[in-house]
């Protein structure tokens, strides 16, 4: 894919500037760079380097904690399951992030001028910016969460303006939509403020000094229903099509839609047409920053929609102020020409995406697959493309049944050339297709120019739309009946569907339908599936619509090709299930019921009251005296490297006191411990907590008394000494005080293997098993496959399963901290003397280990105590004793580990 060999799979991890795309072709950088590259991204990436690495120095104190916050702090979110994982923003929302932060902060880019400072192609001139204001333009790949990025800069606005004295940013927002399908999906995420608060977007109160919560006040005005109430805290949310600027702009030849410039003006009044007076706004608030969601519509000076957001920024002049800020996001931020946008400041291409499984990775027919599609010669449109409909179908049908094993259903889309060969393919879709003939089987969408559902082309009326749009909104629902999408537009912006799986595309495209090809694959690039696995779309089409497609490896994109059409594998993410279909496979035999204990460990919540702070084993911290100057500098340092976390500046930061500091404290050792699992919520025993922790700082922390009001007692906790004390002391004498043992264990249910659902997992390396119910064997490691092969191979095993966590087969225990974990066992196995016995695999040993082993053995002296004729046993099974002892049956194995770690 034309990648540095050292580029990571990870969309977390931390890129070098040194590693990312770059066109390989020689030929290519001569004749297309304006088209492949951002000319100032390059540079831009070096610097923000050197800034994240310098500890965001040079940054406001607002800027560094929330970059703090959202990139350095660990964050836990709850899962649909109940359970917790750690939540990160991916790199490429991160550096978007930075680089704003930075442009703005640090360089103080206010205009054009001091954004070509970056050009590192020479052929960047001022006439290139058309506007006369702060623009920053982020290039995302489509599915990577531009949104998200949308969601942070307005937050590091809005607290930017409420905390720095002199910030010319804004808390009030101009959020522009494409159209009325990416203004659902926006309104979906910011209604009741639901996107800062689900994702880690706003810090706990407490944090850096600041009450943010509680700070963080805006109203949501939804596209008629703007209604300025205050001077700033409004977030306005309108499609793009309904914004102008108080007076009619005249129509010009170069809009999207150019048939008022040649027929005369329509009257107003149609659903669709209704209008946002953005002069009745701006004369009503002082401040403003737009934010472009979906914003390649933004190309051109002449549109009307520049033109409307030109006015705004000139009646903000008027009154002594201006546009704070105009930030657009867009995978594709290309002129009609194909050139890149020359306000882009941060790219995530698609070629990085999908080799980060961000994305689908797009797949083609093979030229073998291909030679077998024709367009027939018949005047009839869906006669002439019966070929690539046909095989559509087909490569559909065969994704579509291994995802509904996992619960999912896939989508087929089909792409025409008008709205009357959009009918006749909906027909024939539902007139050879059994399975897709049923009534909402096939929505067929004609759309405006602005995205919205047409009534003219349509002729239905406004419920039935209504219908259809919800039907469009929810196809990747189950219980939505919709399998098949036939549409002429939605091509090029923000129609947020995550199951398309095949795309048949039956047009050709010119540069005068202004689409690109990552707009027209976009459709289908969105993934159905979270984490790291590898999930594709099958893309078909005509000889024209294939060529335009394959433009796309200009960019860096690899597109793999298969075959397709009847008796061929569908390519699809990798599924891990119960091997039903096998009949070679007597699932009774090989199935292992796993007895569910009742937990062995708990906390006692109501033994927080008995902290006793004067009883707390831990070393004093040294109580210093700093000078005035040192004082109003609050350096909050990471506890174990020292790095600076976050500055409050006493001089500006409203009111910093102990109070602000005593509760950061609580919510972290509460968050650390895990006893808050609903970000928002006062944790449990907070209350307890939060005195117990300002009584043991005033009266023991330093050895003596001290003065929490005192700035200078401040500047002593912001000490890495001090904060790491607090936080470690408290959370070795909550766990000491809470963490409680059971007495006894009760089987309170029982797993069966063979009821285990299908679900998907990385594609890596696999065995196909046959003495397991399931299909395959995932190794996680090579041993893990290597011991999964030994069992195969012994004559005393009768059944073994990997322990996969679709399983739910775990154990509480008592880490090497003395906290409350959770441990997911490595394999299952099941022996021919009818014993069970469970196998930890591991390479190198860590300070769980001992633990992890301990507790194993404990559950299996419980189900021994309770079913004494059940022999449960365990064993654990380290790299180099596997190699050493070469067991060949799986009493030989147990004899030798047995002794080996006796």
């Amino acid at each position: 894919m034309a990648l540095h060999p050292d580029f990571p799979e990870s969309p977390h991890a931390i890129l070098d500037p040194a590693i990312r795309w770059f066109p390989a072709d020689e030929a290519l950088r001569d004749t297309s760079m304006d088209k492949l590259m951002p000319p100032l991204v390059a540079a831009l990436r070096g610097k923000v380097r050197e800034f994240r690495d310098g500890g965001y120095a040079g940054a406001g104190e607002t800027s560094r904690s929330l970059l703090n916050w959202w990139f350095r702090e660990p964050h836990l979110q709850v899962l649909a399951d109940g359970s917790t994982a750690e939540f990160q923003y991916f790199f490429a929302q991160r550096e978007a992030l930075e680089t704003i932060v930075y442009l703005y902060d640090v360089v103080g880019a206010k205009d054009k001028f001091d954004l070509m400072r970056f050009d590192g192609s020479g052929a960047v001139s001022a006439q290139m910016f058309d506007e006369s204001w702060r623009r920053y333009v982020i290039k995302m790949a489509t599915g990577s969460g531009k949104t998200k990025v949308l969601s942070l800069a307005l937050a590091w606005s809005f607290f930017h303006k409420l905390y720095e004295p002199d910030s010319d940013l804004s808390r009030n927002f101009l959020v522009i939509a494409p159209n009325i399908i990416v203004l659902d999906r926006i309104y979906h995420d910011f209604q009741g403020l639901r996107i800062f608060f689900t994702d880690p977007v706003i810090p706990d109160n407490g944090f850096a000094g600041r009450n943010w919560r509680d700070d963080f006040q805006l109203t949501l005005h939804k596209q008629d229903e703007v209604r300025v109430t205050r001077p700033f805290g409004n977030i306005f949310l309108t499609n793009i099509h309904r914004v102008y600027a108080g007076e009619d702009i005249p129509p010009s030849p170069h809009d999207d839609n150019s048939m008022d410039y040649f027929l005369g003006k329509r009257p107003t009044g149609a659903t669709t047409d209704s209008k946002v007076d953005l002069g009745m706004i701006v004369r009503d608030i002082d401040e403003l920053m737009v934010l472009n969601d979906e914003a390649h519509h933004i190309h051109d000076a002449k549109l009307a929609w520049f033109q409307s957001i030109q006015e705004i920024h000139h009646r903000l002049l008027q009154k002594g102020g201006s546009l704070s800020l105009q930030l657009d996001v867009t995978a594709t931020p290309k002129h009609n020409n194909g050139a890149i946008f020359v306000q882009t400041v941060a790219d995530y291409p698609l070629v990085e995406a999908i080799w980060q499984n961000v994305v689908k990775h797009p797949i083609l027919p093979d030229p073998a697959s291909r030679a077998r599609l024709s367009e027939r010669q018949s005047a009839k449109y869906t006669e002439k493309y019966a070929d690539y409909i046909d095989l559509g179908v087909i490569e559909w049908r065969k994704a579509d049944e291994e995802h509904r094993k996992l619960g999912k259903k896939a989508i087929l889309f089909v792409m025409t050339d008008d709205t009357r060969n959009c009918d006749d393919v909906a027909d024939y879709l539902r007139g050879n297709f059994p399975d897709l003939s049923g009534k909402n089987d096939v929505l067929v969408i004609h759309t405006k120019n602005n995205g919205e559902i047409s009534e003219a082309a349509s002729g239905k009326s406004k419920e039935e739309l209504e219908a259809l749009r919800k039907l469009a909104n929810e196809i990747d629902e189950p219980a939505n009946p919709c399998k098949a999408i036939v549409s002429v537009l939605m091509l090029k912006e923000g129609w947020d569907v995550k199951n398309v799986t095949t795309i048949v595309g039956l047009r050709a495209y010119s540069a005068k339908s202004n689409i690109l090809p990552e707009q027209t694959l976009g459709r289908g690039l969105r993934k159905m599936y979270p984490g790291g696995i590898e999930e594709y779309v099958s893309v078909i089409g005509t000889d024209a619509f294939m060529d335009f497609v394959e433009s796309i490896q200009a960019e860096g994109v690899e597109l793999e090709r298969k075959a397709m059409g009847e008796g061929t594998k569908p390519k699809t993410p990798l599924v891990v299930e119960v091997d039903h279909d096998n009949e070679k496979k007597d699932l009774a035999t090989l199935d292992i019921e796993i007895p569910l204990l009742t937990p062995r460990v708990y906390r006692e919540y109501k033994n927080l009251a008995a902290l006793d702070t004067g009883a707390m084993a831990f070393a004093k911290v040294a109580y210093r005296q700093f000078s005035e100057e040192e004082q109003r500098e609050i350096v909050f340092k990471d506890i174990t490297t020292g790095e600076v976390k976050h500055t409050t500046i006493l001089d500006t930061a409203g009111v910093a006191d102990y109070r602000s500091v005593i509760g950061y404290f609580a919510q972290t050792v509460m968050n650390e411990l895990r006893l808050e699992y609903r970000r928002g919520s006062t944790p449990r025993g907070y209350d307890v907590l939060y005195p117990k922790i300002k009584g043991f700082v005033r009266d023991y922390l330093f050895g003596q008394a001290v003065d929490l009001d005192s700035p200078n007692t401040l500047r002593n906790l912001s000490e890495p000494a001090a904060t790491k004390t607090v936080i470690e002391t408290f959370k070795k004498a909550i766990n000491s005080l809470t963490v409680r043992e059971k007495g006894d264990a009760e089987i309170r249910d029982t797993i069966k293997l063979r009821r285990t659902r299908p679900f998907v997992v990385k594609d890596q390396g696999y065995l196909v098993a046959k003495k397991s119910v399931f299909n395959r064997v995932i190794g996680d490691s090579r041993l893990e496959l290597q011991f999964a092969a030994f069992l195969e191979d012994c004559s005393d095993v009768v059944s073994y399963a990997k322990n996969y966590l679709a399983v739910h087969f775990k154990l509480d225990y008592v880490n090497a901290d003395g906290d409350i974990s959770n441990y997911y066992p490595d394999f299952l196995v099941k022996l021919a003397d009818g014993r069970m016995v469970v196998v930890e695999t591991k390479g190198q040993e860590d300070l769980d280990v001992p633990h992890k082993m301990a507790r194993l053995q404990q559950w299996c002296n419980d189900l021994n105590r309770i079913q004494p004729a059940a022999g449960y046993d365990f064993v654990f099974v380290d790299d180099e004793g596997f190699a050493k002892y070469k067991p060949k049956t799986f009493k030989a194995l147990l004899d030798a580990f047995k002794a080996y770690k006796s």
